[in-house]
């Protein structure tokens, strides 16, 4: 296997893909077409079916809505299993699948075997029930998936999109937000601290220098720093963290920047532990506090804090609710403030790799996250709830590093978590931090770190000039 064209990195920030992994997928859903043969069929059957064929327009329209659902499923699967990758300057090595995985399930062996490959999802479902092992290190046998698993809708997917999905993401409701939250930010703290270390912060770390390994904790650190400094805390501020996990940063703000911090999550497990660590840093309560509540139910009113930060939060709010969201966003900030947004999206190019990995990870590690949108999606929201946008990065290889080191980290424990929450477990969470890896470093899934402000006239921008750290570069050239 070679390429010309395709170059491989060495860096010792992230796990670096082999060439293999720079392989690009199935790209080829066209919307036109789809809506092509949504028209096409229905024509096509009033033409040839004699129970119809004499019919007119409201037969045709008839015929449109009980062939519109299966004909979007057909063209869908077809286009999934048979449409081109994005292109091929990446040669696979076309080994057998015994290679990469060892089928051990009698009936699935069968079907997938050789050069037949087993669709994604398919296999994830049969690897978290055993029925499936990999040849060798989870992250290192995904990198090669091009080469033995295919990327296409099944059953078991649409399934799942037409009776939890779009069901979920019509509704979206508060007691939904409360369930799903608890059910999975409540089920223990060890659970999340095999991973996550001390700091205790499920979101994305930031590399300050990609010319070394930095430690988790330093990527975290980095991350806590920077945010805070696009904040432009100071003593005196009101600070509200919206979704703020285990109230790392809203200890780190009280204690570093001497402003007062509130944090609110909807999981009683992080608010304990919140309010512990903040005990524990010397922090009194009348300068922080966690508070376990619905940000819908903050006991604030209109421009109560100065300062506003959601990281990694908004994905659970849905897309049904996301303007709300930010307007009640907008109305809890002070006219002079500001707002760091920091919100995990996928590309609006995707393959279908991208998606089959988006509806896993909302099956089985962030139920009731459907608000995970392009970056332009983000900012036409922000922008309509009367944000101006100030400076945004996108982070999707700094998150690649720092699952690279939550993988690391579950696997170094999987004694502990086996025997507390079972194989199965161990199994889903090693194959979403392995993928998540590789799909956020290779550009399917992103976070965006977006900096605002009301857009008022009256908004002294001129001010936040020394902290537009994108626009103060050094030159190192001579003038013309």
């Amino acid at each position: 296997m070679s390429s010309s064209t395709v170059r491989v990195t060495s860096s010792p920030s992230i796990k670096n893909a082999p060439l293999v992994g720079l392989a690009e997928g199935n790209g080829a859903f066209n919307n036109a077409h789809l809506a092509a043969a949504v028209l096409v069929v229905p024509y096509l059957l009033k033409a040839f079916l004699p129970l119809v064929n004499r019919g007119g327009f409201k037969t045709y329209l008839f015929l449109l809505v009980v062939s519109g659902v299966p004909t979007t499923v057909a063209y869908w699967t077809l286009i999934s299993m048979y449409g081109p990758r994005r292109n091929d300057k990446v040669r696979l090595p076309g080994k057998d699948i015994e290679e990469y995985v060892t089928i051990k399930d009698v009936e699935l062996k069968k079907f997938y075997n050789g050069k037949n490959k087993i669709p994604m999802q398919v296999f994830h479902d049969a690897y978290f029930e055993g029925k499936i092992d990999f040849n060798g290190d989870v992250l290192d046998i995904l990198e090669q998936r091009h080469d033995w698993a295919r990327m296409t809708f099944t059953p078991e997917l649409f399934k799942y999109v037409f009776t939890v999905l779009i069901p979920e993401v019509v509704s979206h409701s508060q007691d939904q937000d409360l369930e799903q939250v608890r059910g999975h930010y409540d089920r223990g703290d060890d659970f999340y601290e095999w991973f996550l270390g001390p700091r205790m912060i499920y979101t994305s770390g930031i590399i300050t220098d990609n010319t070394v390994e930095q430690s988790l904790e330093q990527l975290q650190d980095n991350k806590l720093q920077i945010v805070c400094e696009k904040l432009d805390l100071k003593p005196g501020d009101r600070l509200l963290d919206i979704g703020c996990g285990w109230g790392t940063l809203v200890t780190y703000a009280a204690k570093n920047y001497d402003c007062d911090a509130t944090g609110c999550t909807l999981s009683v497990n992080q608010a304990a532990f919140g309010t512990e660590r903040i005990k524990k840093n010397g922090v009194s309560a009348d300068k922080a506090r966690i508070i376990c509540s619905d940000y819908r139910d903050l006991p604030a009113g209109k421009g109560a804090y100065n300062k506003i930060v959601s990281l990694e939060m908004a994905e659970h709010v849905g897309i049904r609710r996301y303007s709300q969201f930010l307007s009640q966003v907008y109305d809890l900030l002070e006219d002079d403030g500001l707002f760091v947004f920091q919100v995990a999206g996928i590309r609006p190019s995707w393959q279908f790799e991208d998606l089959i990995w988006g509806l896993f990870m909302n099956k089985y590690v962030f139920p009731g996250a459907d608000a995970s949108c392009s970056l332009g999606w983000v900012i036409g929201k922000l922008e309509g709830a009367g944000f101006e946008i100030k400076s945004v990065d996108v982070l999707g290889v700094h998150y690649s590093a720092t699952i690279f080191h939550w993988y690391k980290n579950w696997l170094s424990n999987r004694t502990a978590i086996v025997a507390k929450y079972g194989e199965r477990w161990f199994r889903i969470w090693a194959f979403f931090l392995a993928y998540s890896t590789i799909t956020s470093r290779q550009g399917g899934a992103s976070v965006f770190q977006i900096t605002m402000h009301k857009n008022l006239n009256a908004f002294h921008r001129v001010e936040g000039v020394p902290k537009h750290a994108g626009c103060h570069m050094k030159s190192e050239r001579e003038p013309s």
